[in-house]
């Protein structure tokens, strides 16, 4: 048995990943009015995105299970001791993570979250799950939450806030990442800028498409 596997973690995530597929964006009038170029224009904006997301401060906006499930094998597979995760939401992500970070003996997860009420419902996920000692919470703009205190290196970024922050993030951290870290952008459709710059060994990076939406890529130096 794991973490991920048994009570309360295991419960809570089929209690949280139910809700979240109950709960369509569309049921925001705001959102739904807005045609699909107008949505990939606030997604791909430096700023507009706050726009957009602060519409959705109801919806989890999870990762997939598959994706989930990605991650915590990752975490485990590389005995990651120090995570980075930028986009908090309600903390389904952040619970495979920290659930890889318990059975791998403990560790520091850093998770960075704009939307107050959002972040507010992720330490009480966390909560439930037993795994808040491992999870250190920064509210406000990434840009300045993860500027600074990192660890000396980390094992694990996943990206998975706001599209177009991908590369400002990526570079915040960029030089802590170790030899062989893994990185895990979701939704990587809306930033071609961040695609370029990990599809290229010449950048120190390994990377493929792990679905249509994710992409998986390995800190090659």
């Amino acid at each position: 048995m794991t973490i991920l596997t048994s009570a309360p973690v295991a419960p809570l995530l089929d209690r949280l990943f139910a809700e979240a597929e109950a709960a369509s964006p569309m049921a925001s009038p705001a959102f739904a009015s807005l045609s699909g170029e107008e949505r990939r224009r606030l997604m791909a904006s430096k700023t507009g995105y706050r726009e957009l997301y602060g519409q959705l401060k109801e919806f989890a906006l999870p990762v997939s299970r598959e994706t989930g499930k990605l991650l915590y094998m990752l975490a485990r597979a590389g005995n990651a001791r120090s995570i980075v995760e930028f986009g908090t939401s309600f903390g389904l992500s952040t619970l495979h993570l920290a659930a890889a970070l318990r059975d791998n003996g403990g560790g520091r997860l850093i998770t960075s979250e704009f939307e107050p009420s959002k972040l507010a419902r992720a330490r009480e996920n966390l909560a439930a799950g037993g795994l808040s000692d491992l999870v250190e919470f920064r509210e406000g703009d990434a840009l300045e939450t993860l500027a600074s205190d990192l660890p000396e290196t980390v094992d694990l970024l996943l990206l998975d806030g706001a599209k177009s922050l991908y590369m400002d993030v990526l570079a915040l951290v960029e030089s802590r990442l170790r030899p062989g870290a893994v990185i895990i952008a979701d939704n990587t459709d809306y930033c071609p800028d961040y695609l370029e710059r990990v599809s290229s060994a010449e950048n120190g990076y390994w990377s493929m498409p792990f679905t249509d939406d994710v992409e998986l890529s390995i800190r090659l130096a």
